[in-house]
């Protein structure tokens, strides 16, 4: 049988356009090139020129539109800069992914101040910041949809993980009161909770804590009900769910993505 003109709307983004922070590699890259998949026009944030370049011609040599804007998301005109060119280049905003983010393994005693601002910086503070000027052009259109990143360290401690854990149990209560200032003008605001997915962020935090990136690290990170690592399509297709309208009555809640881990 057909899948039915009304399916097909469900999922379609088809006249939307996105907004993904760290859009150049890892979860934001995977999750850019879905969106697009699914007819958004997509705005990639990035601090890497080259990584972002290239992303956007992997979305446009598949058929796709996209756009790079440079941002830093600690800084509060970078993200301004990137809500307006995004809108003035395409017209709108309807779905931000606020995916940027830094893994620093280390606990109190060890971690630096300046670390600890870092930290909290990139991911808490961009995601208030890509928001802040990201909703009045969701308020244009009649709503939308953000996403944020959290982790599965969202909802449970992890061992030299302090900043991390801090910043995305923040990011876990930050979504719920957003979502309930935003909800009158139909913004739904949810939390994305991935487990280790491999990207080139666990393999940072592999090194960081002396390790080696390699098969056997790999096996230990897959000590879970679903054994195997995370990829960022895992992610991705939670994300296109929670953009999409079949989550239309969803705001404030939070999908774990991690095979079982936490379970």
């Amino acid at each position: 049988m057909d899948i039915s003109k009304k399916a097909l709307e469900l999922i379609s983004l088809e006249g939307k356009v996105a907004m993904i922070s760290g859009g150049a590699s890892g979860i934001g890259l995977g999750t850019a090139k879905r969106l697009a998949e699914f007819g958004a026009k997509v705005s990639i944030l990035d601090i890497n020129d080259e990584n972002g370049a290239k992303a956007v011609k992997e979305i446009e040599n598949a058929g796709g539109v996209a756009m790079f804007v440079k941002c830093d998301v600690r800084s509060s005109s970078d993200c301004k800069n990137a809500a307006d060119k995004t809108a003035a280049a395409f017209g709108r905003i309807d779905i931000l992914f606020n995916n940027a983010g830094i893994a620093i393994r280390k606990n109190a005693v060890d971690l630096e101040p300046e670390e600890w601002d870092l930290a909290l910086d990139v991911s808490l503070k961009g995601q208030y910041l890509l928001s802040k000027y990201s909703i009045p052009y969701m308020k244009k259109v009649g709503g939308g949809s953000i996403i944020n990143t959290g982790s599965g360290w969202s909802l449970k401690g992890g061992e030299n993980a302090v900043a991390y854990c801090a910043m995305k149990g923040g990011t876990l209560n930050m979504t719920r009161a957003m979502c309930i200032d935003h909800g009158k003008d139909n913004i739904r605001v949810n939390t994305v909770c991935p487990g280790d997915v491999d990207t080139p962020m666990l393999k940072s935090e592999c090194e960081q804590l002396g390790g080696e990136y390699n098969e056997k690290y790999k096996a230990e990170c897959s000590t879970r009900p679903i054994a195997r690592l995370g990829t960022p399509d895992d992610v991705a297709n939670v994300v296109l769910f929670l953009a999409s309208n079949m989550s239309t009555w969803i705001s404030g809640a939070h999908i774990v993505v991690d095979g079982g881990g936490i379970a």
